[in-house]
């Protein structure tokens, strides 16, 4: 199959000046930071200035200025330093069109925020210009072969540096999107944080910092935890941006569990929310306020055991029957699943059925988590740093979603993951090599369910109240779309794809109305040009890329 593109022949004959202009279009780009954008204020972070680049503008002028030290490399080291090949190319071409797509996206907000695009000012056209011409310079090179970066041997104390300062990255990035009020801001900054994660990935720099956390994994894993655990002394005491942080937490631990059924098992489940409802109905029902509805109450860890349980139960017990089953029929039947709950949950008013529920009104009042003395519900001070309700939720939060991703990786470099990922690629190959298919269908769904359960009794004090229309198929769907888009099988990826679909409609409320569109849009780009998802696991990379690499390099030369 062809794909349009340029011919190699006149991609060879025009590389050197394609280089240069790409080169020149770059240090542009970096000027244009230093021009007006918009005629307003009201813009973006304030882009009207000449002369003063705001935050926005000052990443456009690192953005530019990097494109053109990796134009220079490639002519200074075409092959490569030694035998390490770096993807100086690679990263140019995907620079270029991340700057288009960064312009796009800033002159659109600039745009849509004050009225017309007659309120763009001439820099702004200038930096749409440069990134144009530097997108279409680019297509002209040549890119080299893989990066072969990953097999750079660098000392332990640079490689624990590394690792330190992309994990100080991650808690800025992490700070400065959830602190922005202005939409585009926002998804500007998102815009640019994908550029500079693909950049990454193509030079090979991100081959070379994944191989430096296998090496160091415990550093890792301890530098992420502290990142994660300063977060809250970042935000100033501000509950509006705690309280997104704890919704987070508690699907992205929701979005691990069904990424057991889901990544590993290969097991479609639509109804998965309900094992979430099960969870925060029952720590609601014991929670011991005016409004529970039985008058056993335990304490917390107990509650948390409980309810992980009943979910547990519900899901053997929607399990059993029907995991004879597979594919689209198991789909349909877990979709019932999810809205027999629902209805139950309704039902359970004291005149169609028990008074568990309250019905439709549900209960409204859970009450404050109160863990060993230490209440949830009130502000304290840490280090001269006031911590507020939502902030004490999130430290809970955290704990079990760190429980949550150990159980996972556990399992799944265990036999019982080994097993899982067998029925996932071919049912009836690992039948007849012994593999206990519906007993470990039947674990999957376990589980997947009780870590829901668990993280459903953390969100029935977090919200105060637990109504059954809080868990209906829209937030199943949003679960599953979290672990699709971020990665199947994977840890990084759901947590990136979860917290994305959670951060997202709380930042771009203005389209509300719309944000289904845009998430089956992004669904449908990422399964045509990344099917494996944001982050891909090691075995669907494999399954993926292996033996389309050759055919890849090809289409990526321009040759048929």
């Amino acid at each position: 199959m062809m794909i349009p593109g340029i011919p190699v022949d006149v991609r060879r004959r025009y590389e050197g000046p394609a280089r240069i202009v790409a080169l020149a279009a770059g240090i542009i780009v970096a000027a244009a930071a230093y021009l007006p954008w918009a005629y307003g204020a009201d813009a973006l972070d304030n882009v009207s200035y000449l002369g003063g680049p705001s935050f926005i503008q000052f990443i456009a002028l690192g953005m530019g200025l990097l494109l053109a030290a990796l134009c220079v490399c490639s002519m200074r080291w075409p092959q490569g330093i030694g035998r390490i090949r770096i993807g100086w190319i690679r990263g140019a071409r995907a620079l270029g069109t991340g700057l288009l797509v960064a312009f796009v996206v800033i002159l659109g907000a600039i745009a849509v925020e004050l009225g017309g695009t007659i309120n763009i000012e001439y820099g702004g056209w200038i930096g749409f210009a440069a990134a144009l011409i530097a997108f279409v310079a680019t297509r002209f090179l040549i890119p080299e072969g893989q990066p072969t970066l990953n097999r750079l041997r660098t000392p332990g104390w640079l490689s624990i540096l590394a690792i330190a300062a992309v994990m100080l990255l991650m808690l800025f990035v992490a700070y400065y999107a959830l602190d922005q009020s202005n939409p585009g801001t926002f998804v500007t900054f998102l815009v640019y944080t994908g550029v500079g994660a693909v950049v990454l990935l193509r030079t090979g720099a991100l081959g070379w910092l994944t191989a430096a956390t296998a090496a160091h994994r415990r550093v890792m894993l301890l530098s992420a935890f502290l990142v994660a655990f300063l977060f809250p002394f970042t935000q100033g005491g501000s509950d509006a941006n705690m309280s997104i942080a704890a919704q987070v937490l508690i699907f992205a631990a929701t979005a691990m569990g069904l990424n057991i059924v889901v990544g590993l098992a290969g097991l479609l489940d639509l109804g998965y929310i309900a094992f979430l409802g099960s969870g925060a109905f029952v720590a609601a029902m014991l929670s011991g306020t005016a409004m529970a509805t039985l008058d056993i109450h335990p304490p917390f860890l107990i509650t948390m055991l409980l309810s992980g349980c009943v979910a547990a139960t519900l899901g053997l017990v929607i399990g059993s029957p029907t995991l004879r089953v597979s594919g689209d029929y198991l789909a349909i039947i877990t979709l019932a699943f999810g809205e027999i709950f629902r209805l139950s949950m309704n039902n359970l008013d004291g005149t169609d059925g028990p008074d568990l529920t309250h019905g439709s009104r549900g209960i409204s009042d859970t009450g404050e988590l109160n863990l060993f003395g230490f209440n949830f519900g009130d502000t304290h001070t840490i280090l001269g740093l006031e911590i507020g309700r939502f902030a004490n939720y999130y430290f809970i939060l955290l704990v079990w979603l760190v429980i949550v991703i150990l159980i996972f990786t556990r399992l799944n470099n265990s036999r019982i993951g080994r097993g899982w990922v067998a029925i996932r690629e071919d049912e009836k190959a690992a039948e007849a090599m012994g593999v206990n298919v519906f007993g470990l269908k039947l674990f999957a769904f376990a589980s997947g369910a009780f870590l829901a359960g668990v993280a459903g009794s953390i969100k029935a004090h977090v919200d105060i109240s637990v109504t059954p229309d809080s868990y209906v198929f829209l937030q199943s769907s949003f679960l599953l779309a979290a672990v699709v888009l971020g990665g199947m099988g994977t840890v990084l990826g759901v947590l990136i794809g979860a917290t994305l679909l959670q951060l997202m409609p709380e930042k771009l409320r203005f389209v509300n109305e719309y944000r289904l569109m845009f998430f089956g849009l992004l669904l449908v780009i990422m399964m045509r040009f990344r099917p494996e998802g944001i982050i891909a696991s090691e075995r669907r990379q494999l399954e993926f890329h292996d033996e389309d690499e050759e055919l890849a390099e090809r289409l990526d030369e321009g040759e048929p």
